[in-house]
């Protein structure tokens, strides 16, 4: 066995043994008599969030990636317990020294349209990823490539000219179909209102701004999912959204914690509903520009984190379902380093960084001032989202007894991302990010990352996390990889150019009518085509 597969084998152990702790817990009241799958039935998701592109390349929020995870396929993906499996690869070979990868592709898939999948379509995913007029936040890691060529239909190698560790599963990245997007300028493709994949769901209807309708793929290559239709409908608030959930209009969604603790607790839920909580693979930060020259002082930004209560949001705002987030990684895992700075609720400690970067009271009316202008911003946050909103709320207090004032600002989705965001029109952001099963961050905290279409929208620079990133990156050793990231997390917790706030409970509610879910260490979906509705039990009729 060479060192490249030992070193694989080590850390996917080391993520196994951190996500089997992770394993998510379900509320069942009643147990329901086995009954034969079947096909058919609807499930309608509720989100309170549209998507904004459907080809996944130009995407960077979760609503666009859930729909296409159903849509579309990469090469690898992670099973259950957080192993790299086949997916468009039936399987894979990796040279002794690690740089090379063979890719031996499955026969016989078809794209949406009928069309064959082949390398071709590979080598075009990549080929546009890298392109410079493709304005995507994820050509990073293609951009370590060396080589990419199709050896014949259905075999695809990558050569890379130094060890790269997200390497394989970077493969994972959904394939785009050539045929319909080559010598084209994707930015403008219909492809992303209407996508064709190769997945277990075609696309079928999107209103926007309403509902997104998908129907279950016959010739899928791992068999047709039992589930006829996919409904997002997208509930821009999550007090409607628990309505649409109790009169049984949506059967798929993410409760507060308010709804779960209490609000879900009577016979009506307990018939007809499961429950399911789990430490997410997210966290949920206050995010400030860095642009902005309020906040160009480290002292400033230290002094408000040490102004935030942590714990009072987690016990007030998630009702003790989560915890402190202390930097970019989940509790827990390989990755995390638990020695970092810790930034404690300590006022009177705000107070002094403040005065020394020059911040005072200077008229006595409470607010803070510095060269004749008044320590004033805005927090911008997405509605729908009642926990974001009260953590804003929850801040605007805290630092107001330091003598800060904040404003909140609460945007519909896709104004939040494209007006805001994108083009860093924001003084601070209450926002999350999922946490990948590699540790890699170099695309939310490099340098390099801070075009408008990228990730790094706080514009945070920091030469040596920049070197820590390559580093970490750039070795097949868990144990140095570990040395890079632990030093990474010290350096933002010295900065904070994040308030890091929490991890939080993932809290789910299915209706009981599906069967077949079986909650494993990657949470629910990794097996969504297998859950089933018993034919006795089945609602709704897909119409064509």
């Amino acid at each position: 066995m060479n060192k490249f597969r030992i070193l694989v084998i080590l850390s996917l152990a080391a993520l196994i043994t951190a996500a089997c702790e992770n394993k998510p817990a379900v509320e069942k009241v009643r147990q329901l008599p086995a009954k034969e799958p079947a096909y058919g039935d609807i499930i309608v998701h509720g989100d309170i969030g549209d998507a904004s592109n459907l080809i996944p390349l130009l995407a960077s929020d979760k609503p666009s990636h859930d729909i296409a995870g159903l849509v579309y396929n990469g090469l690898i993906k992670y099973d259950k317990d957080m192993t790299i499996v086949g997916d468009l690869a039936e399987s894979w070979s990796v040279s002794p020294n690690g740089l090379v990868i063979t890719f031996k592709l499955r026969r016989g898939v078809k794209w949406h349209d009928g069309y064959p999948f082949t390398a071709a379509d590979v080598l075009y995913t990549y080929q546009v990823t890298i392109d410079p007029q493709t304005p995507t936040a994820y050509a990073g890691d293609f951009l370590k490539v060396k080589k990419a060529e199709v050896l014949n239909d259905y075999t695809f190698r990558v050569t890379y000219d130094k060890p790269f560790a997200p390497a394989l599963i970077s493969w994972g990245t959904s394939i785009l179909p050539k045929h319909l997007l080559a010598d084209k300028d994707i930015t403008k493709s219909p492809l992303s209102r209407h996508p064709i994949g190769t997945g277990p769901y075609i696309f079928k209807e999107w209103v926007a701004g309403q509902k997104i309708v998908l129907v279950a793929n016959p010739a899928y290559f791992e068999g047709q999912p039992y589930i006829g239709g996919y409904i997002t409908r997208i509930i821009p608030d999550m007090a409607t959204m628990f309505l649409e959930v109790r009169a049984q209009g949506i059967d798929y969604s993410d409760l507060s914690p308010l709804q779960y603790t209490r609000q879900t607790q009577n016979n009506l839920f307990k018939n007809n509903f499961d429950k399911y909580r789990f430490l997410g693979f997210k966290y949920t930060y206050l995010g400030y520009n860095l642009k902005n020259q309020l906040f160009a002082d480290k002292r400033v930004r230290q002094a408000l984190s040490y102004a935030i209560n942590k714990d009072e949001i987690i016990s007030g705002v998630l009702l003790g379902l989560g915890k402190p987030a202390t930097g970019p990684y989940k509790p827990g895992t390989w990755a995390y380093n638990g020695n970092v700075k810790i930034y404690n609720y300590n006022p009177h400690k705000a107070r002094e960084l403040l005065k020394e970067a020059g911040w005072q009271n200077v008229n006595s009316d409470g607010i803070l001032e510095k060269d004749g202008k008044l320590f004033v911003f805005e927090i911008v946050t997405n509605q729908g989202n009642e926990t974001r909103q009260k953590c804003a709320e929850i801040i605007q207090r805290q630092l107001a007894e330091v003598g800060i004032k904040v404003k909140i600002r609460i945007l519909e989705w896709a104004a939040f991302v494209n007006d805001f965001i994108t083009k860093r029109r924001f003084d601070a952001v209450i926002m999350g990010w999922t946490i990948p099963s590699d540790p890699d961050a170099y695309d939310v905290w490099h340098s390099s990352k801070t075009a408008p279409e990228e990730l790094n929208f706080i514009s945070y620079k920091n030469l040596e996390a920049d070197e820590m990133l390559e580093r970490g990156r750039s070795t097949f050793n868990q144990r140095e990889r570990k040395k890079y990231y632990d030093r990474f997390q010290e350096i933002l917790a010295e900065e904070q150019p994040y308030t890091f706030l929490y991890v939080p409970d993932e809290l789910i509610i299915i209706n009981n009518r599906f069967r077949g879910i079986e909650p494993a260490p990657i949470g629910l979906d990794y097996n969504f085509i297998k859950w089933y509705v018993p034919k006795d039990e089945q609602k709704f009729v897909m119409v064509k």
